[in-house]
């Protein structure tokens, strides 16, 4: 465990080249600038993702590169400020990034999320790299995905992917950026059962989807933001030393 995360952009080509040698993997947070209703700033999910990324570099000596701040966002529809990229762009992005990290001799990537819309892309993407380099492993993943999604306390009864700006995401901001929080602006939304996922404003006046947002603390997004921190750390750590499955397949 270092004092300091390893943050790409602020080593030397050396550096890089250094680094690489000790451990051939790389944290990729992936964000997004959008709508978080009337309290949260625009950019949530980069911001929560990058602090995860950071604390898990530093937890492991695994390098992080900047976050990748913009994702597939348009499904929130008319309301402002968000900037969306088509899921194609975002496929077209991660490519080049790990093309260009894949040439610095980095082998294993850890695409790590901040945004559920981007699922879809991150995982085209790491199917299509895997395939590409047959050398390197390649796995996206939710910050809150190496512990069991009912121990999120978001107070979020329904709604798999629609809850957003609610009591969790609130929290952790309120521990993490509270200069960003407008409490004073907080307003819930009753999530409801459905089977199909619909544009946010299509569901909620607001933005905002989850109860007893005004109930957020900073306490409890310490807690849960160290909860991710730890899962996906101790997830890291693990993976990165992981056996490839044989021999024959290991690449050389």
């Amino acid at each position: 465990m270092s004092e300091q995360p390893n943050r790409w952009e602020e080593m030397t080509w050396q550096d890089a080249g250094e680094i690489t040698e000790r451990t051939d993997a790389v944290i990729i947070p992936v964000g997004a600038i959008e709508q978080h209703g009337p309290h949260l700033p625009l950019n949530v999910d980069t911001v929560i993702c990058q602090a995860v990324a950071e604390e898990v570099s530093r937890v492991t000596g695994v390098p992080t590169i900047p976050p990748l701040s913009y994702g597939v966002s348009g499904s929130h529809g008319d309301f402002a400020g968000t900037i969306a990229l088509r899921p194609e762009t975002l496929i077209a992005v991660v490519e080049d990034v790990i093309d260009s990290l894949h040439a610095s001799g980095v082998r294993q990537f850890i695409l790590l999320n901040g945004h559920i819309w981007n699922n879809g892309s991150l995982d085209v993407s790491a199917e299509k790299l895997r395939v590409r380099h047959k050398d390197s492993r390649i796995r996206a993943l939710g910050y809150v995905t190496m512990y069991p999604g009912p121990e999120v306390n978001g107070r979020v009864q329904f709604g798999r992917g629609l809850m957003h700006a609610n009591f969790f995401e609130t929290s952790v901001m309120l521990h993490l950026r509270p200069e960003l929080v407008r409490m004073e602006k907080a307003t819930s939304h009753l999530d409801v059962d459905s089977f199909w996922d619909y544009r946010m404003d299509q569901v909620s006046e607001t933005g905002v989807w989850g109860r007893d947002v005004a109930e957020a603390n900073a306490d409890h997004g310490r807690s849960e933001f160290e909860r991710c921190v730890r899962t996906t750390a101790e997830a890291v750590a693990a993976a990165v030393r992981e056996p490839w499955p044989s021999s024959a397949h290991r690449p050389v």
